[in-house]
């Protein structure tokens, strides 16, 4: 007969799922990995069957290892496109189906962030990879958080939505109907091809594939340190839109009047591009002059086993002892 694990935290973004058993006192007992959580494109059964994957082969190797699990006591999973509570309820009764744990939450993934950057669970997180979200929490349960579904939401941002913009001023800059741009020349030359409308073929034809849009990010971040024009105003509208996220999050939890965490993660922001930041800094001086910036590179199955280890009530020992193995 197997051990039974306190936790089993699971991560899913869009492009990888992580999974990982955890005893009581925050060891790591096993962890596995699978492909990008989509229910969106592939349905709920399929997209909760790849996070299945990456649970199967936690329990592999702990297998192979000698030391065989049955499952967790409670199962805690950050999920990406888990946008609104309507979407989480649907998520955990179909994670809760699986019979991974005896109890189950789901949270959305920028939760996940949240936490792997707090040492205690109080304080906002935005997140800005490949689109924009935010979330904020407080030990009482109390959370602040957006839709985050685009536009629709009124979200602007993100890489993907940097490298829209991108394309678009390039674009006019080419053609005489915007202003002179250096994402002109620089966007295609990416990419090596020799004017904007080549780009643009390419993309819309599909010789580039929709997933590399989000190289032009960087192409975008280098002109902008270069002083052109379009560039400068795309990555301080960026800075923004953090700030306004997290302002309004702040307020929401009654933590603008007094020093709280302010977590800032994703693949954007983590690039550390000094204007984005210094921009950032700028803008919280004026809105959220208290909020205490830290960046966290900690990997979000993190942040879901602290989340677990939260609702089991762990103490401070197993915690540190999680995040030191995170930390290696």
């Amino acid at each position: 007969m197997g051990l039974r694990a306190a936790v089993l935290a699971i991560d899913a973004g869009n492009s990888k799922t992580d999974a990982a058993f955890v005893a009581a006192d925050g060891t790591v007992l096993a962890s596995g990995r699978a492909g990008g959580f989509r229910p969106p494109a592939v349905g709920v059964a399929s997209a909760v069957d790849v996070l299945g994957e990456a649970v199967d082969r936690a329990l592999a190797g702990a297998r192979s290892a000698g030391a065989p699990l049955e499952g967790a006591e409670h199962v805690s999973a950050a999920l990406a496109n888990a946008d609104l509570p309507v979407e989480e309820a649907e998520l955990a009764a179909a994670v809760g189906d699986r019979g991974w744990g005896r109890t189950t939450e789901v949270r959305n993934d920028t939760f996940a962030v949240l936490r792997a950057g707090l040492d205690e669970p109080r304080g906002v997180a935005v997140v800005c990879g490949a689109g924009i979200n935010c979330a904020g929490m407080l030990p009482d349960g109390r959370t602040a958080r957006f839709p985050a579904l685009g536009r629709l939401s009124g979200d602007w941002g993100g890489g993907g939505g940097l490298a829209e913009e991108a394309l678009w001023c390039a674009a006019r800059a080419e053609d005489g109907r915007g202003e002179p741009s250096e994402l002109a020349r620089l966007l295609p030359a990416h990419f090596g091809l020799p004017s904007v409308h080549a780009l643009i073929e390419a993309l819309h034809l599909g010789r580039i594939a929709p997933t590399r849009r989000h190289e032009l990010v960087p192409v975008l971040f280098a002109a902008s340190t270069a002083g052109d024009r379009a560039a400068r105003a795309l990555v301080r509208r960026q800075a923004e839109e953090v700030v306004a996220m997290a302002a309004v999050a702040l307020g929401r939890l009654d933590l603008l009047d007094e020093p709280a965490p302010l977590v800032l993660g994703g693949s954007v922001l983590a690039s550390r591009h000094p204007q984005l930041h210094a921009d950032i800094a700028e803008f919280l001086a004026d809105r959220a002059p208290k909020a205490v910036v830290h960046l966290v590179t900690a990997p979000p199955v993190l942040g879901a086993a602290l989340l677990g280890m939260d609702a089991i009530g762990a103490g401070p020992e197993a915690r540190e002892r999680l995040r030191a193995h995170y930390a290696g």
